[in-house]
């Protein structure tokens, strides 16, 4: 990383962790960075929450395993309270909560995969809304160095 600039504050959308953790791929990759500390991921209790369920019941992590994985998460981001509901995305409050999360956060870029809700509103707030791959693609020479 370029010396004396800040890391990027990204939110990582629950489906990019899910991914990423099960499949590897360039969702892995972004969290390799996120591992590497190369970016401030920012996460909400509801991120943790739906994490948490989606790796025990659909895909069937033991519990120690579950525990191992949001323990580092959690201790290697900064945890977000966000104050203000928002109800941008209809029919899909779940991705509702990823807004807010980066919003509250003050975000520059949210992390997801979810085509049919989040990425198609392109930006939120100043926000920039990116798969994981065009996040690499944009961000990598910069984030790679």
């Amino acid at each position: 990383m370029p010396s004396g600039s800040r890391k990027l504050r990204v939110v990582i959308d629950t489906n990019v962790f899910i991914s990423g953790l099960n499949f590897a791929g360039k969702p892995g990759k972004v969290l390799d960075l996120f591992i590497k500390d190369e970016l401030e991921v920012l996460v909400s209790p509801f991120i943790l929450s739906e994490l948490e369920r989606i790796l025990r019941n659909k895909f069937e992590w033991k519990d120690e395993r579950v525990i191992r994985v949001l323990n580092l998460i959690t201790a290697k981001s900064i945890e977000v309270r966000p104050r203000n509901s928002l109800s941008v995305i209809k029919g899909k409050d779940a991705d509702n909560r990823i807004l807010e999360c980066a919003v509250e956060g003050k975000a520059d870029y949210i992390i997801s995969g979810d085509r049919r809700h989040i990425l198609p509103l392109k930006e939120y707030s100043g926000i920039e809304i990116l798969s994981p791959d065009d996040f690499l693609r944009l961000r990598g020479s910069e984030l790679l160095e």
